[in-house]
């Protein structure tokens, strides 16, 4: 176990990132913006709930989910970070894909732009119910284990954990190597009642809540918006919107306490080749006077 000096000095050795972009992850301008309408719109609408994120990486789309938390309400993270994985399939797959996570390099990350940290739960997300009341969110993003039994479970927990046309956002349910996150994501449209709002490239929306009305509105606010292509595409009997966000430009971002640091300066690299023209220089001197 490492000690407390050892953790410090590992924490102050972590990234200082002066914007959004600085943090390592995968969430698009494209998503960023549809985040951003969907917590702001509840923001407008006092619609209140709390917060939950099922596998956090190193903080990008958390630190995006914060700044939308009010003061009254919990924003929750559950990740294994350090710990060990609870069976074979999902260690080898932390092994593949986040070899390099670390919960002190998230809360370093999240505390460059926000005050405090959210609640943090460093264990499987299969035990999310045991620390968040059902029915009090009103946003839970799943971006967790890519395994069909994991995902399902934790499409489950979202359904008892949201609120009233609470929203679930489920990533990577149409990457290629990540077959067991559609099948789970389709399988509950047909069997429980999720209804698909959107897609993206990478992410699914939907709700177990009223549909009509903020189907209506999204179609309408990317009506607006000259950046995002988007359709309607029948599934399950909704008008689901599909969307193209190559071009979307990223909505405002959070600041970070670090955004007007200079950034790092390299050390100065030897031009290429000084390295063995030096060594032949020396060389050459040496057999001059007779040393070798």
């Amino acid at each position: 176990m490492q000690n407390a000096s050892a953790t410090t000095s590992a924490t102050d050795q972590l990234p200082r990132p002066r914007g959004l972009s600085d943090v390592k992850g995968w969430f698009h301008p494209v998503d960023q913006v549809l985040f951003d309408w969907i917590l702001g719109r509840q923001l407008d609408r006092a619609q209140r709930g709390d917060l939950v994120e099922l596998g956090a990486y190193l903080g990008k789309s958390a630190i995006f989910m914060g700044t939308y938390l009010r003061a009254d309400e919990t924003f929750t993270v559950c990740d294994l970070f350090d710990s060990p994985a609870p069976d074979k399939a999902n260690s080898a797959e932390m092994g593949r894909s986040y070899a390099t996570l670390t919960r002190r390099a998230f809360e370093a990350n999240y505390r460059s732009f926000h005050e405090g940290l959210p609640r943090i739960v460093q264990e499987p997300s299969s035990g999310i119910t045991a620390h968040v009341t059902a029915d009090s969110c009103r946003f839970v993003h799943i971006d967790a284990s890519h395994l069909y039994e994991h995902v399902h479970a934790d499409i489950a927990a979202a359904r008892e954990l949201l609120g009233a046309d609470g929203i679930v956002v489920l990533d990577d349910f149409r990457a290629e190597h990540c077959p067991g996150v559609a099948a789970a994501t389709w399988g509950a449209v047909a069997s429980t009642g999720l209804k698909p709002l959107c897609i993206t490239a990478t992410k699914f929306y939907g709700t177990w809540g009223a549909y009509d009305e903020i189907h209506a509105d999204l179609a309408a606010f990317l009506k607006e918006r000259d950046d995002m292509w988007h359709g309607a595409e029948e599934v399950a009997g909704h008008p689901m919107i599909r969307i193209s966000g190559k071009k979307a430009k990223a909505p405002e971002q959070p600041a970070s306490r670090h955004a007007n640091e200079p950034v790092p300066q390299l050390p100065d690299r030897p031009a290429p080749g000084a390295g063995s023209r030096a060594r032949g220089l020396l060389s050459s001197l040496l057999a001059r006077s007779g040393r070798s």
